[in-house]
């Protein structure tokens, strides 16, 4: 995995109504994480890809906060994600779970497709399960990003380039996600 420099490559995307804390879903002052550092991951093979897919497990994403850029071969989102890593290293006794916002790019994208994802339906959210590539003639393939409810869009890519970036700090949240054979006491 490799860490980025500075960049603002997400401001392309960014809905123009400002946003605060209180707006985002199960903000909670009272159990604000303390402050770590923002993640910044960048994947160029299907090692890293995977790497990069278990951080964006569970990130929730407006539809308005996606676009292809055909012009500049990018397809990039503004998400919420889940921190799979505070709530399994949390060494209280009452778990800490948060939510963080992240800047999630993919360059180098020739074209997409959207399978059961509706864009011009700009308020609906969706939620992340897994990010898979697919060889075409390496490094050539497909990037799919698989959301619940079984949409997923489709990026035909010339190579693995991508970004994952936290955006600012991370608020609180009640529960942590809970999966088909997960113990549900195991998420409050």
């Amino acid at each position: 995995m490799s860490i980025l420099a500075a960049g603002c490559w997400v401001a392309h995307v960014l809905d123009p109504t400002p946003q605060t804390y209180a707006d985002l879903p199960d903000w909670n002052p009272s159990t604000m994480p303390a402050p770590k550092p923002d993640l910044k991951l960048v994947a160029l093979d299907a090692e890293d890809l995977t790497v990069l897919s278990a951080h964006l497990q569970d990130a929730v994403v407006r539809v308005a906060d996606m676009a292809f850029l055909m012009a500049e071969r990018r397809f990039a989102a503004v998400i919420n994600r889940f921190d799979w890593e505070a709530a399994e290293t949390s060494k209280s006794k009452q778990p800490v779970f948060s939510r963080r916002r992240a800047g999630l790019r993919f360059d180098r994208v020739i074209g997409a497709q959207f399978a059961k994802v509706d864009m011009t339906s700009r308020d609906t959210v969706l939620s992340v399960l897994a990010v898979q590539f697919e060889a075409k003639d390496e490094p050539e393939g497909f990037i799919t990003l698989h959301f619940s409810g079984g949409g997923a869009i489709r990026l035909h890519v010339e190579c693995i380039e991508a970004e994952l970036r936290d955006l600012g700090a991370a608020w609180g949240t009640a529960s942590k996600p809970a999966h088909g054979g997960d113990d549900p006491a195991a998420t409050k």
